[in-house]
């Protein structure tokens, strides 16, 4: 059994030329976008999953910026 998916404002236009489509295909609206799906991602280079440090190691080197330490306050140990 597939998977139901739900697309919100889809504009007119498109709508239109996918259903002009679908019907040169001789297909329902539902059974193009689903071909139009599978074309997509059949056996196309997927993107690699980025963390969040592959974008910063991409980020050119601006040389950084001094930041002043806070001072140190420790605490004296009870007994």
């Amino acid at each position: 059994m597939g998977s139901t998916l739900m697309i919100r404002n889809l504009d007119d236009d498109v709508k239109a030329r996918l259903r002009v489509r679908a019907a040169t295909q001789g297909r329902s609206m539902a059974a193009e976008v689903r071909a139009i799906l599978a074309e997509a991602v059949a056996d196309g280079p997927t993107a690699p999953r980025r963390t969040l440090l592959d974008v910063f190691a991409q980020l050119p080197d601006t040389g950084g910026v001094d930041l002043p330490l806070p001072e140190r306050h420790v605490e004296p140990q009870r007994e």
